[in-house]
């Protein structure tokens, strides 16, 4: 059972009476499904539809005191915890930012983690992602033995994007960063800070550009950053990778005429090639329906 310490991961803490309808409010997921034993994938965004973070939201049980755990990108916990602030307004909510005692653990096979792990709760993205886990920083070592590339393998091998790596935060829509294909968006709650850009999105098909696995020809994965091309015009940016494959942040429709003009795609001038995930579920091109709907 290899888990990993994921040194780039924050904890915030929202509890409090209001802290369920505070969150249903402002966020893309509809915290109703949220429970002890169903966690929750979702976003803040910017009225304008972007992300500003996504987040994993655990439901406290309330005999350990109730409230919700948000599994954060560290980089961006600092801004959520003051845009958390900006939107409490009166709500009977407390947030507390618990990073420095913390710790987000994450199996790297998908399996099970011991149940001393302290909080464990199962990725809502995609059950190949298993289990991952809120513990002690103190005691994250002696359960999380391996490296943070096995995990970031495993879910670049699964076709998951993250934030920081194969999107920017602030830049980003949604549906670009495929949150509406893992759980990450609610199209049957009520309002939320960015709602009408992402159902606008959604229900006139409008995300030409999105992140979808890659593999490369060769084998070897071009670097994070590099230009994704073809004939000589722009695609895109290829994401993470890790043995031969990659997220790449493309324009889909440019691709999409790239292949039936035969022009080879290239990424840090190195060939590769569309996987398609199952979990997604818009079509690719060279699909039936691509162009209906991105």
């Amino acid at each position: 059972m290899p888990a990993t310490h994921l040194i780039d991961r924050g904890v915030i803490r929202v509890s409090g009476e209001d802290a369920r309808d505070f969150l249903q409010n402002i966020v893309t997921n509809d915290m109703d499904a949220v429970t002890p034993d169903q966690a929750g994938y979702g976003a803040l965004l910017t009225p304008q539809g972007k992300i500003i973070c996504d987040f994993l939201v655990v439901a406290v049980p309330e005999g350990e005191g109730g409230g919700f755990l948000l599994d954060t990108p560290l980089l961006q916990t600092a801004d959520l915890m003051k845009r958390l602030k900006l939107y409490k307004l009166r709500a009977r909510v407390a947030l507390d930012d618990l990073t420095e005692a913390t710790a987000v653990i994450a199996s790297c096979d998908g399996a099970a983690l011991p149940e001393e792990a302290g909080l464990v709760y199962v990725d809502p993205r995609l059950p190949g992602l298993g289990q991952r886990a809120m513990t002690d920083r103190d005691g994250a070592a002696e359960i999380a033995t391996a490296s943070a590339d096995a995990w970031h393998a495993s879910r670049i091998a699964l076709g998951v994007p993250e934030g920081g790596r194969d999107f920017t935060y602030g830049d980003a829509f949604p549906h670009e960063a495929l949150l509406d294909q893992l759980g990450g968006v609610s199209f049957k709650k009520g309002c939320y800070i960015g709602q009408e850009v992402v159902s606008r999105m959604q229900h006139r098909g409008t995300a030409r550009t999105r992140v979808v696995p890659i593999v490369f020809v060769d084998g070897i994965a071009a670097e994070t950053g590099s230009d994704a091309t073809a004939g000589g015009k722009a695609l895109g940016r290829i994401g993470s990778g890790a043995n031969g494959r990659a997220l790449a942040l493309l324009r889909l429709d440019r691709v999409a005429d790239a292949l039936a003009a035969g022009e080879p795609l290239l990424g840090g001038g190195l060939a590769f090639s569309l996987a398609k995930p199952d979990f997604i579920r818009f079509p690719f091109p060279g699909e039936a329906g691509f162009g209906a709907a991105a």
